[in-house]
């Protein structure tokens, strides 16, 4: 069987500049388990000894790439031709039992001065628990293989979206926002028993929470990032907020310029949808030097407040006017704690529609317009 070629997945530092290495292949088929049994047709010889790799090392990991290097045995070192690399998903104990499981991917590459970079959105993912392996191999002149037995299996985690990765989806995001419309007044929809419970325990100010894992899979404000999530869409007939929320029949309204004003910073989050045409951008919004800006400066791209395609406060005639996307569907996060008192809470007339619901809610994968080609 033909091995399909691939480019530019591993690569190896033999200059200042990283180059990719070519000729590298990845193989569907199993060349050689973990355990050293072959397959009848992987065309891999008799096992000679060769260095097994040990004290593999794990280093400068990103959402789709990571540099990999190990120690030998100097013994038979000089036959070694190529490596290979069992890379697999670790298997998640809770996930679906009937799911299809992932391909295990199987690298081969030419033997080059370590580390070396491996790197690929198609299979590898961001936020993504990993196993890996390495064999030694030596190709001999019919075309079949050497190996050693496989190194200890290594444990590892990629990372989230970089900066340059989110700016790639806020450009994407740009593309679809539309035109914008005025709006005066951010709202947070919960149930009653919500805003009886922060009344009583938590002297009447909302608290900030640690953000749930809706939207994009490597964005790095999931799981991370505490905030309150507040909307500012509005009608277009009426330029007020929808009578209509999925998240409660008791609204809390504030004057945009509460949350939102020179002394605050803005911004990007993520850019998602749900299987559906209707897209989400989040922002976040995090008053100056506090320990929200903080977090959001090293992770995410910042937004001019006075000029960008989704959300802006400016200076008219002395007084603060605000604006927002008409054709995307806005979830701002306030990063610090919001007093009950600085607004209204009172009971919407219209329905509570839970299928508009983001909690936890995944990504569709498939989106060409809302998807970069790092993961999802």
């Amino acid at each position: 069987m033909e091995v399909p070629r691939l480019d530019h997945a591993l690569s190896s530092p033999t200059s200042p500049c990283e180059e990719v290495i070519k000729n590298l292949s990845l193989e569907a088929i199993q060349l050689c388990d973990r355990d050293g049994n072959k397959s009848q047709d992987s065309g891999i010889a008799e096992m000679e000894e060769l260095p097994v790799p040990h004290n593999i090392k794990i280093s400068n990991i990103t959402c789709d790439s990571f540099k990999i290097s190990w120690e030998m045995d100097s013994k038979s070192k000089d036959r070694i031709t190529h490596y290979f690399i069992d890379l697999n998903k670790k298997e998640n104990k809770n996930s679906n039992k009937f799911k299809h499981k992932d391909v295990p991917t199987k690298l081969v590459a030419k033997a080059v001065p370590l580390p070396m970079t491996v790197r690929g959105h198609w299979f590898l993912s961001p936020r993504t628990e990993y196993t890996v392996a390495v064999q030694t191999a030596s190709k001999q002149v019919d075309g079949d293989y050497v190996v050693s037995e496989w190194s200890e299996i290594i444990e590892f985690c990629t990372a989230d979206y970089s900066k340059v990765h989110l700016t790639q989806l806020l450009e994407k995001a740009e593309v679809i926002a539309g035109r914008m419309l005025k709006f005066s007044v951010f709202y947070r929809n919960q149930h009653k028993e919500y805003f009886d419970y922060i009344r009583e325990h938590h002297g009447n100010a909302m608290q900030p929470s640690v953000k749930d894992n809706s939207g994009s899979h490597g964005s790095p404000i999931s799981g991370k990032l505490e905030g309150i999530f507040f909307s500012c869409s509005t009608e277009f007939n009426t330029g007020k907020p929808p009578q209509d929320s999925p998240y409660g029949r008791y609204r809390f309204e504030i004057a945009a310029e509460k949350l939102f004003n020179p002394n605050t910073n803005l911004y990007f989050g993520d850019f998602y949808c749900m299987y559906t045409a209707y897209h989400y951008v989040i922002l976040v919004i995090a008053p100056v030097g506090s320990p929200g800006d903080e977090f959001c400066k090293q992770r995410l791209p910042q937004l001019n407040s006075k000029d960008n395609k989704f959300l802006t406060c400016r200076e008219e005639d002395g007084m603060l006017v605000y604006h927002h996307a008409q054709d995307v569907i806005l979830e701002v996060i306030y990063t610090d704690p919001v007093d009950l008192s600085l607004g209204t809470v009172a009971e919407i007339t219209g329905h509570q529609l839970m299928s508009l619901s983001t909690a936890n809610a995944k990504k569709d994968p498939s989106c060409k317009t809302c998807n970069i080609s790092v993961g999802r």
